[in-house]
Formats: C-alpha cells, sequence, structure tokens
C-alpha cells in the first residue's frame, strides 16, 4: 500500500467472510474438486465414506431435535475441516480466473488478485470495474 501511495495508484479491496463457510461446502462438489486436483481415489474413498451418512440433531433450550441427515459442509472441529474447505475454496478461486499472471495488482513482480485465511477472503484489484468482476466470478463460481 505504501508503493501505491508512493506511485500514486489505486488498489481496491473487497473484504469477504464467508458466514457458515464450512456449513457450505457441497459434498458432491468436493470429491469432483479432490479428484481434478489429482488426490488420490483411495483418499477420496476415505473422506466419502467418512461423510456417506451423516445424520445431526440439534439440542437447545427448547429440547433436541430428531435426528436429520445433512448433504452438505465439513464437520465442526475435525482436523480435516479446513484442509477440505481450503481446497474446496482454491478450486472456486482458480475457476473464477482469479489465479491468472495478468489478475490484481502487482506485489514483487508477481500479480496478487486475493489473499485467504480460513474463511475470510481479500479480493484485490487497480480498478473499481476490475474489482466488480472479481466479485461476481466468484459469487457464480460458489
Amino acid at each position: 500500500m505504501e508503493k501505491a501511495r508512493e506511485f500514486q495508484k489505486n488498489i481496491y479491496f473487497c473484504f469477504i467472510d464467508y458466514a457458515k463457510a464450512f456449513d457450505c461446502v457441497d459434498h458432491n462438489k468436493l470429491w469432483t474438486i479432490l479428484k481434478e486436483m489429482g488426490i488420490p481415489d483411495h483418499l477420496t474413498c476415505l473422506l466419502r465414506n467418512l461423510y456417506a451418512v451423516q445424520e445431526t440433531t440439534v439440542r437447545s433450550g427448547r429440547g433436541t431435535t430428531d435426528w436429520f441427515r445433512t448433504g452438505k459442509g465439513v464437520r465442526q472441529g475435525c482436523i480435516l475441516s479446513p484442509c477440505l474447505f481450503n481446497l474446496y475454496a482454491e478450486y472456486i478461486m482458480r475457476n473464477a480466473g482469479l489465479e491468472e499472471a495478468q489478475a490484481g495488482i502487482k506485489i514483487a513482480w508477481r500479480n496478487i488478485s486475493n489473499l485467504r485465511y480460513a474463511n475470510d477472503t481479500t479480493l484485490m484489484a487497480e480498478s473499481e470495474e476490475e474489482l466488480k468482476s472479481f466479485l461476481m466470478k466468484v459469487k457464480e463460481e460458489k
């Protein structure tokens, strides 16, 4: 940002915090992503088995609900969940074209269009139009 000021260049940011990010991961899409990313079939099969028949109940001050099946989401508190979500998010960014060489802002001779940590994403662009385009592409892929 200091260099942008020094060279009188604008930088546009969009901060995205995916609400209930872990809950939004579609299992079928995740298995496809893992296959496309070259994850060995035996590992994907193991994960599929972990998520095969996932049932949930909700306990509150008013009591406990009946058990119901879930077909979305990675498990809260599971050590694999952040990795699975990151692979899912990486796929979305790649398919949205945000990993292209000319997208984003130039930092140390490289173009950077997004920074991610857990379920927080920051999109960066040199123009308002480019930032809007990034946001629309991410929204389409999600």
